[in-house]
């Protein structure tokens, strides 16, 4: 055992026991960052606006900060965007973590000197904990890889802006980074499927013990390797023993995955997120993520059957129940304050805050990371049929999730069309192309090569009023899901196809 592996049993002994304090008093864990988070904030912008200082409780804290989403917190974002000081948390963020809205294009999430460590320690706790629970310490030794995206970062309004994966990759420490792969100058690279080629270049006669990053991601890689090497995963790296992954559901994935790697390795699930580190895995290969209630966060959880009332139900950790299905609301020392995160999850159990992640809260594709909605398909063929002259009866969108072989994954468009296009290739080019530019994360994915463009399979005429009549849902209110993240329905409409 390597002088790593030595050290890293104490010390991932000693942050499970931390861990493990904090996770059986979670309740009161919370109240005291709930205290903590309003006394830091009281003068600022939003804190004067919102009488923190008068805050005595979370009733109280409820009737004076609503439940907003990034749009609805643009009043506040714009001047911090400009430059402005003191406006959600005192001083200026450290960085602006740049990812793709919901509905609003490209969000700039603040990350402050205070939240930054939220990111990196939560990871590094995940980790710890499967150490420490498992006694597993070898990787430690060996070489671990991380597909995430690149470090480089631009400014703006000078701060520094970038990527989540990338501003987290400047505040990883030394002991750390002599064991991370791939190079700096490789990790900078933007082109996806050139730098994973690079990644395979530089990793395949390292003694690689973890590889970490998004299941697609993982899979394009694993790919290159066996068709550089003719060999499994496994063969290249007899050592590997940890998989640590997060952003999608890995279900979906797993079977390629243990098929490319050759046998099956101990995985550890994360969520995280620009807003913040949510939760990590409690034991390994069991479900249920640890809530992170000891990072910076307050978290209050919403019931998604009240998500779009006018007052919905607001409750603390406190007051959550196993199995309900709850939208995630979270403030914290990044400056975010009853935000909406749009994640929605469940509760295994309360002592300690166990969760699954059971989707969004609005209908979206995100089998691959991309995070599309259905304001980007509907306006992405809209564009395409007004170009072409072509008229559109229904639609609906599914991942097609390929297990086998070498043909990559791609969404599945189910269309119904009234005029249908002459040339259905370059219609279905032009679709890809237009929601390439509304979705930047979906343009990445077939930039880099781990989606191919999207398919349109057209249905016959009626299809889709045969199928709302099939299932007793024709007219009224009843409408086709846009999107799905699951196959149910596409494939029942596959029966309808020309």
């Amino acid at each position: 055992m390597g002088l790593r592996a030595t050290l890293g049993k104490p010390l991932s002994g000693w942050i499970a026991g931390n861990v493990e304090k904090w996770a059986f008093r979670s309740a009161e864990i919370q109240q005291t960052w709930f205290n903590k988070l309003l006394s830091e904030a009281k003068h600022t912008l939003f804190g004067k606006e919102h009488g923190f200082e008068n805050i005595k409780t979370y009733a109280d804290f409820k009737e004076r900060v609503p439940i907003r989403d990034y749009e609805a917190l643009k009043p506040y974002t714009e001047p911090l965007l400009n430059g402005q000081s003191n406006v959600f948390w005192p001083g200026k963020p450290l960085y602006f973590a740049k990812t793709s809205g919901t509905t609003s294009g490209t969000k700039y999430i603040p990350i402050t000197r205070a939240s930054i460590a939220n990111h990196f320690n939560s990871a590094r706790n995940a980790v710890m904990l499967y150490a420490h629970q498992t006694g597993n310490t070898a990787f430690f030794d060996g070489k671990m890889v991380y597909l995430s995206g690149s470090p480089v970062l631009e400014t703006k309004s000078g701060i520094l802006t970038g990527r989540l994966s990338g501003i987290v990759n400047h505040h990883i420490p030394a002991i750390w980074r002599r064991n991370q792969l791939p190079t700096y100058a490789t990790n900078c690279m933007e082109e996806w499927e050139e730098k994973v080629d690079k990644i395979v270049q530089e990793t395949i006669k390292q003694d690689v013990r973890l590889i970490s990053g998004i299941p697609p991601w993982v899979q394009m890689y694993f790919d290159k390797i066996n068709a550089q090497t003719g060999k499994s995963v496994r063969e290249v790296f007899p050592n590997f023993s940890l998989l640590v992954h997060g952003g999608v559901n890995f279900e979906p994935y797993r079977a390629k995955l243990e098929n490319s790697i050759g046998k099956r390795v101990d995985t550890v699930e994360t969520f995280p997120a620009s807003e913040g580190f949510i939760a990590y895995q409690y034991r390994p290969n069991k479900e249920g993520l640890l809530l992170n209630v000891n990072s910076g966060i307050f978290f209050e959880f919403v019931p998604v059957s009240d998500i779009n009332l006018a007052n919905p139900r607001r409750l603390s950790l406190a007051e959550v129940e196993p199995g309900v299905n709850y939208a995630v609301i979270i403030n914290s020392n990044a400056g975010l304050w009853g935000y909406n995160l749009g994640d929605t999850v469940k509760f295994l159990s309360v002592k300690p805050p166990l969760i699954v992640v059971t989707g969004r809260v609005k209908h979206y594709i995100s089998a691959f990371g991309e995070h599309v909605i259905a304001e980007e398909v509907e306006q992405a063929l809209l564009e395409a049929a007004n170009a072409e002259g072509v008229h559109i009866t229904e639609f609906t969108v599914a991942p097609k999730i390929q297990q086998a072989g070498t043909e990559k994954s791609y969404h599945e468009w189910l269309v119904e069309f009234d005029n249908p296009p002459q040339n259905l290739n370059h219609f279905t080019q032009k679709v890809d192309q237009y929601l390439q530019q509304k979705n930047s994360y979906y343009a990445d994915l077939i930039k880099g090569n781990v989606l191919q463009p999207l398919k349109i399979v057209p249905l016959k005429t009626g299809a889709f009023r045969e199928y709302m009549k099939s299932i007793g849902k024709l007219g009224g209110q009843n409408k086709v899901p846009r999107l799905s993240n699951n196959r149910q329905l596409a494939d029942t409409l596959l029966t309808y196809k020309l």
